[in-house]
């Protein structure tokens, strides 16, 4: 066997996935080394500049140094213990999160759709025998059976039924769809402050604070799905603080620690109690890497002032992009939240995708004709500035 640090090239580590790794993923044709905040290189030593970086778990961009320089003082220390002893590094994460947040309790675990599987599990053990949770058309919450069964989107549903049932979507942002779906079975209202997945869809003013209200009025509890939203990208810690107001279990993942793989429930205290010992786990969740990383996300957020930068961002990339959209007939719309950034196409997305990869931009489409990005809350204006170029001129060329 060789060296775990032997180099290939970007053909043989293809050539390596067709022989051994399931091919569920349609991949790029590099293998990706190395990176230093929006900018990442492959086994050619070919430069990226990133939108996207790590599907949205790199909001700080790849391997920023206060993450990088605690990860590497606790695999030191100690790798992961169980959850049945304490750690430190846990407890002053969850205190971090929680008085960023709401009064409340964390559970930690190791995904966004492993997040949203146990706050589908404890608002049903709340609320038993009430078991039925509104969702949207267009969310997203994740691939697990539950979180899948969630989702209001069939493309992600197929060949996987029989679904969990006790779901019902409705159009997102629709009040009154959400009042009418509401029965006697009713637990719990679940929505993306903003959905991302399917297509960075901002909900009309007001509707998070309708949905609060709606709760409170028929006893029902909110969860609100800050899987991609939440820990800094709209410029707010969470999104639905835009909205001043608070929801019963809130659940995050992507860009939680950095780039470290992790989730978390956040749970207000009398909800988070009906979770009792030996009805939920997570092995690896709340390791003590993970938690050593996210107060150091935390850390360098606030001691840089990246709050403050997420919002300066998405209004510069709106001046551009609506400038461009003026232009061109092809743009239908643009979305912007901080550096949650969506362009609505009259055309499929894909071959823009492609061109600027080609030109060394990294960038997404979701929803087929919606252009995704989501950059680094501390990307440089200059690379702001080289990348939108490349974007307009792949947009340019396509619509031509």
């Amino acid at each position: 066997m060789e060296s775990s640090t032997t180099t290939l090239s970007s053909k043989e580590t293809i050539d390596l996935f067709d022989q051994y790794v399931i091919g569920n993923y349609t991949r790029y044709p590099a293998c990706l080394t190395r990176g230093e905040g929006s900018e990442i290189w492959d086994a050619e030593g070919n430069r990226y500049l990133d939108f996207f970086p790590g599907w949205g778990c790199d909001l700080l961009g790849h391997c920023p140094p206060r993450v990088v320089e605690a990860v590497r003082e606790q695999v030191g220390q100690l790798i992961h213990v169980p959850n049945t002893w304490y750690m430190e590094s846990q407890g002053r994460f969850a205190q971090a999160l929680v008085e960023r947040s709401f009064p409340g309790k964390v559970f930690f675990c190791n995904s966004g759709a492993e997040a949203n599987e146990g706050a589908i599990k404890l608002a049903r053990a709340h609320g038993s025998p009430r078991t039925k949770i509104i969702t949207a058309l267009d969310s997203f919450h994740g691939r697990t059976l539950g979180a899948v069964s969630a989702t209001g989107q069939p493309k992600y549903q197929q060949g996987f039924g029989p679904l969990v049932p006790g779901f019902k979507h409705v159009p997102y942002g629709n009040i009154d769809a959400m009042v009418k779906a509401i029965d006697d079975e009713t637990v719990a209202i679940m929505v993306e402050p903003i959905q991302g997945e399917g297509g960075v869809n901002i909900p009309p003013a007001g509707y998070l604070g309708r949905l609060r209200q709606l709760c409170d009025d028929r006893g029902l509890l909110l969860i609100l799905d800050e899987v991609q939203t939440g820990m800094g990208r709209t410029g707010k810690w969470f999104a639905h603080q835009e909205d001043g107001i608070e929801p019963d279990i809130m659940t995050l993942a992507k860009s939680i620690a950095g780039g470290i793989a992790g989730g978390a429930i956040i749970a207000r205290s009398a909800v988070a109690a009906s979770l009792r010992p030996g009805m939920h786990a997570s092995t690896f969740g709340g390791n003590p890497i993970l938690c050593r990383a996210g107060l150091a996300y935390i850390e360098t957020i606030e001691e840089e002032g990246l709050l403050d930068r997420a919002v300066e961002i998405g209004q510069l990339f709106n001046r551009e992009l609506q400038s461009l959209r003026q232009e061109l007939g092809v743009i239908r719309d643009v979305r912007i939240r901080g550096v949650m950034i969506g362009i609505d196409l009259a055309m499929p997305g894909a071959g823009i995708v492609k061109d600027c990869l080609e030109h060394r931009l990294l960038i997404n489409c979701t929803h087929e004709t919606v252009l995704r990005l989501l950059p680094a809350m501390n990307i440089a204006d200059e690379q702001i500035e080289e990348g939108i170029e490349i974007l307009v001129q792949a947009i340019r060329r396509a619509a031509s």
